[in-house]
């Protein structure tokens, strides 16, 4: 485009007004800067845009197709603003997040209705998916944002964490008494003659698990693998064996007693789940939005 908006702007203020003075007084300038303008942009188009009167200026054939176009790019431009302002007004937007099933159930449904509530203009995208493959579509640009354990990231990534997990071991009564485990076997002895019931070993906590079994030098010889942490918890609750869970998301069933903790020696360290995004695109306010309301309720869940 070899002429700037500028010129535009005025040519179409003269064609609405079809005065050279009255859109001289419209945009604030003078009279002598909108001709100049109009006969420097009739220039570089090599057209005659205006007929001039006696009582103003009329569009030609030629002035009348330019400006077909122009208005309705100006239109587009005023749309765009309007949309621009009508976003920050009411907050609309649209989030695109990746999260496993198991976060979706215990972490990110039970707070999502009151923010949708507090922010009903926002549209919200949730792929349940493996933590791998939602740092894969957040590197990918197909989604915004994750919620997963904290794994270890390159530097193209940030991580906000928002709260502590706790893995460990849970049983029936019944499975360890009939072990008779609870009077203080050896580790290795335990844990070679129970059954252990893990996630698969293409999902993240089962490897964070494996990593301490390893540095604890435990190795199980009876297992059973699950796709799920709502599996695992059922599969226990059946007495199959010892399961491997997270602490905070079986607080129901330690509660009501169906299921009981065992206490190894050793406790698994605990980590962090949060919410994972890139590092160095902006991000929208629906985003930011987003991360601060889980954080705030993470912290009013603390007092």
């Amino acid at each position: 485009m070899s002429n700037n908006l500028s010129s535009y702007k005025i040519f179409c203020a003269v064609a609405n007004n079809g005065n050279i003075s009255s859109a001289a007084k419209e945009l604030y300038i003078s009279q002598p800067a909108v001709s100049k303008a109009i006969s420097k942009l009739e220039q570089n188009l090599n057209v005659t845009l205006f007929d001039r009167t006696s009582r103003g200026v009329k569009l030609t054939y030629e002035g009348r197709l330019l400006y077909t176009q122009v208005e309705g790019a100006f239109h587009a431009i005023r749309q765009g603003e309007n949309q621009i302002k009508r976003i920050a007004t009411l907050g609309i937007g649209h989030l695109s997040l990746g999260v496993s099933t198991t976060l979706c159930k215990y972490v990110l449904l039970p707070s999502l209705q009151e923010f949708i509530q507090n922010n009903p203009h926002i549209n919200l995208s949730v792929s349940c998916q493996s933590t791998n493959k939602t740092i894969s579509d957040i590197e990918n640009g197909n989604l915004e944002i994750g919620l997963i354990g904290e794994p270890s990231l390159s530097g193209n990534f940030l991580f906000q964490p928002l709260k502590e997990i706790q893995d460990i071991f849970v049983a029936t009564e019944n499975y360890l008494n009939h072990l008779k485990m609870r009077d203080g076997e050896c580790l290795s002895d335990i844990f070679g003659s129970a059954t252990l019931i893990l996630l698969d070993k293409d999902n993240l906590t089962r490897q964070y698990v494996d990593r301490f079994l390893s540095s604890s030098h435990i190795e199980p010889k009876n297992i059973i693998e699950v796709t799920t942490m709502d599996l695992l918890i059922e599969f226990a609750k059946t007495g199959l064996g010892i399961a491997c869970v997270i602490k905070e998301f079986v607080e129901q069933e330690l509660n009501n007693g169906s299921l009981v903790e065992y206490c190894v020696p050793f406790s698994i360290p605990k980590r962090n789940i949060g919410f994972v995004y890139p590092e160095s695109i902006s991000h929208s306010s629906v985003m930011e939005r987003f991360v601060s309301f889980y954080l705030n309720q993470q912290f009013c869940n603390l007092i």
